[in-house]
């Protein structure tokens, strides 16, 4: 580990269990984790203690080194203690997320053919299963661990794709991508931090982190569900939160409350807002209120550290842009002739970095169409640089269309939409019409007591884009559907379309 970087936990490692053993001498006694919804607290002595008593169990139903542990559960401490079971063994964790339906977990389950899934009482799989009663009761067991060599090249951990269409991708990662994360984190961790988990547990935001967490000794709070602000609120204060995470309708909802002015948010570092921009406003709102910087940060599943804005940069560049390139990673913006574009233009992102996976699980054929002999990853997203080096999205190469011969990228039209005062939330998609080619359709979820119409809508956006990248049809919807990973579902946008 690179000691240029503060950490909790010091030393020379090279795998996670070897980092285990060094947070449990040197910071056992700090907490890990919080359930807020349970009272449970874990610190990391115990976390560790159950993971080794957990692990035992699961060697002695047969995992052994480079097996694959599925984890099926909400999250929670538990699952957290199935992950560093699976860690400890020298296996490979994976997550499932509990939002998926039976088809989508069928396909992980028959991609990556686990050894064990780790279940809530009464669960199935298609697998050999642990239930969470079992678990409970293996973690608080004797431990007599095997003896196991692991390599900081063997696999740790596969991550899988969120994507609604198609077969599952696994983006799988080795220890020494779990070790990259503490250099490209930059000012969302600190040693000691005290953090709400603000994705599912299967999420790269917390699958691709582990090492993090135990090298810089992070306590994640697990937030009750559904979410409320109310609660969100009382865990800030309560649990004396360092770095914030939401999405903008969290943080809007948040600021909002009677009681936000006088709250004690002193705790507070840094505030993250993940899945969407947030406009200028919200984020000069934030800073005002909350009284911390706000900063955005761009990954993926297969990259799980790309870029950031900084804690220094204004609104603006925090809603409109990603930031720049962490610690280690370069991004490239190429062609389609996969040469790099000109400054300014729009290309595909390209990723060269520690944290970039290894490869997709079992998976060689869509491994060799995304990761080049270089290890470059070839993402679909578009975007382009501006005038000061921050990364701008323009969207996917599946999201792009073409108006009348022009290309239109929906997530710019999406952010000039999203601004105007009465739109709470806005997605574009092209669909096909005769003579013109595509056209782009917005789906808007209006502000409260606010009725927008599309040719306000076009007028605003012809104001600030190219009028050709107007939307050609408006729908009024309650709410944008979402996917599993709390991304807004083009798909089922597309499907409302033939309704």
């Amino acid at each position: 580990m690179n000691q240029a970087v503060p950490v909790a936990v010091s030393g020379t490692f090279e795998t996670v269990p070897q980092l285990m053993d060094a947070a449990v001498e040197k910071i056992g006694d700090h907490e890990a984790y919080v359930e807020v919804e349970t009272g449970r607290r874990l610190t990391f002595g115990d976390w560790i203690r159950a993971a080794d008593g957990l692990a035992t169990h699961l060697a002695r139903v047969g995992v052994e080194a480079g097996d694959v542990v599925a984890i099926a559960l909400p999250p929670s401490i538990d699952y957290a203690i199935a992950y560093a079971a699976a860690a400890r063994l020298g296996a490979v964790a994976t997550g499932i997320n509990v939002r998926l339906g039976r088809r989508e977990v069928a396909g992980i389950v028959g991609q990556c053919h686990p050894r064990v899934v780790v279940v809530p009482d009464g669960g199935t799989a298609d697998a050999p299963l642990i239930t969470r009663s079992e678990l409970a009761s293996a973690a608080s067991g004797p431990v007599d661990l095997p003896t196991t060599h692991i390599r900081p090249d063997d696999p740790a951990v596969v991550i899988w794709t969120s994507g609604t269409t198609g077969a599952p991708k696994g983006a799988w990662f080795d220890h020494r991508n779990l070790a990259a994360a503490v250099q490209t984190a930059g000012v969302m961790t600190a040693p000691f931090d005290r953090r709400i988990s603000g994705v599912p547990m299967a999420h790269a935001g917390h699958m691709a982190k582990l090492w993090e967490q135990l090298a810089m000794g992070v306590t994640l709070v697990l937030t009750p569900t559904p979410w409320t602000a109310e609660a969100m609120l009382r865990v800030l204060v309560e649990e004396r939160i360092t770095v914030g995470a939401g999405v903008p309708t969290q943080w809007a909802k948040l600021l909002e409350l009677p009681g936000i002015a006088a709250a004690d948010l002193g705790a507070l570092r840094v505030c993250l807002v993940a899945t969407a921009p947030a406009p200028p406003d919200l984020v000069a709102r934030m800073h005002g209120v909350v009284g911390c910087p706000v900063v955005v940060r761009y990954a993926m599943t297969e990259s799980p550290s790309i870029t950031g804005t900084s804690t220094d940069d204004p609104p603006e560049v925090q809603y409109r842009t990603v930031g720049r390139p962490q610690v280690g990673v370069t991004v490239d913006l190429v062609g389609a002739d996969g040469e790099v574009v000109s400054p300014g233009e729009v290309g595909r992102v390209r990723v060269t970095g520690p944290c970039v996976m290894r490869g997709y699980w079992r998976d060689p054929e869509r491994t060799r169409e995304v990761l080049d002999e270089q290890g470059r990853l070839l993402s679909t997203d578009l975007a382009r640089f501006d005038e000061r080096g921050n990364l701008v999205l323009a969207g996917r190469t599946s999201e792009m269309y073409i108006r009348g011969g022009y290309n239109v990228y929906p997530l710019e039209v999406e952010h000039v939409l999203a601004e105007h005062p009465d739109i709470d939330a806005a997605a574009v998609v092209g669909v096909e019409r005769p003579v013109i080619g595509e056209i782009g359709v917005a789906f808007v979820v209006a502000a409260a007591g606010a009725s927008p119409d599309l040719a306000a809508m076009r007028a605003w956006v012809a104001e600030h884009l190219a009028d050709y990248k107007a939307p050609d049809e408006l729908r009024l919807v309650d709410a944008l559907p979402l996917t599993p990973m709390a991304k807004v579902d083009k798909e089922a946008l597309r499907a409302l379309l033939q309704t």
